[in-house]
């Protein structure tokens, strides 16, 4: 397996992890009280929608080619940065 293989496993593994906390949290927002639940539903919707850009970004890597595949790398894990970021304010929120 080379580099590019291996990071495209590290980031799936990672894409993969982010999604089953977002269906845990949409879990959650079911249960809340209808305000809460607006609001609680918002924020999850913006986090899928994060975990999609980041989603279009692993196809990309995995359609690159070469040493091209390196430049793509910062965007990708910027865009995990805030997942992670954003799963982790909303677990906080409403703990």
């Amino acid at each position: 397996m080379n580099k590019k293989e291996a990071y495209e496993q590290k980031v799936q593994a990672q894409v993969d992890e982010w999604n089953a906390e977002i269906l845990k949290l949409k879990a959650q927002a079911a249960k809340a009280k209808a305000e809460v639940q607006i609001n609680f539903n918002n924020q999850v919707e913006e986090l899928q929608q994060k975990k999609e850009t980041v989603n279009e970004k692993l196809i990309q890597l995995k359609e690159a080619s070469g040493e091209s595949w390196e430049d793509l790398k910062a965007g990708i894990e910027e865009g995990l940065d805030l997942l992670k970021t954003t799963v982790n304010s909303i677990i906080s929120r409403y703990k």
